[in-house]
């Protein structure tokens, strides 16, 4: 069964940056819409930046002018570039990708911004 799985994830310092990828172990046909989504400790889950393809993007208020989503389509990959990171950023990160069959979750990875 072909799994999302992600990377980049890690300790940041305040300020600082991280980018994200999420990559499928196999081929998936017709990908629409790709996302990340993230997780703090208590909190639900809620969304971070969407974008189509045709590159359409979205952002949460709290991370726009921060946070860039972009998508590779010949390699099925999604980025997530994160700038001026806050303590509040602080989650577990998932990417989708939706299809018209289903939606694929990455197993998450771990983001926390800490002096």
């Amino acid at each position: 069964q072909v799994q999302l799985v992600e990377s980049g994830g890690g300790l940041v310092q305040p300020g600082g940056s991280l980018r994200l990828s999420c990559a499928a172990s196999g081929t998936i046909a017709r990908i629409n819409r790709m996302g990340w989504y993230r997780q703090a400790p208590g909190k639900q889950r809620e969304l971070v930046a969407t974008i189509t393809s045709g590159g359409s993007t979205n952002y949460a208020e709290s991370v726009k002018g921060r946070f860039t989503i972009s998508r590779d389509n010949a390699k099925n990959t999604l980025y997530l570039q994160m700038n001026s990171l806050k303590p509040e950023d602080t989650a577990v990160y998932y990417c989708t990708f939706d299809t018209w069959r289903r939606t694929y979750w990455g197993q998450g990875t771990q983001v926390t911004v800490s002096s």
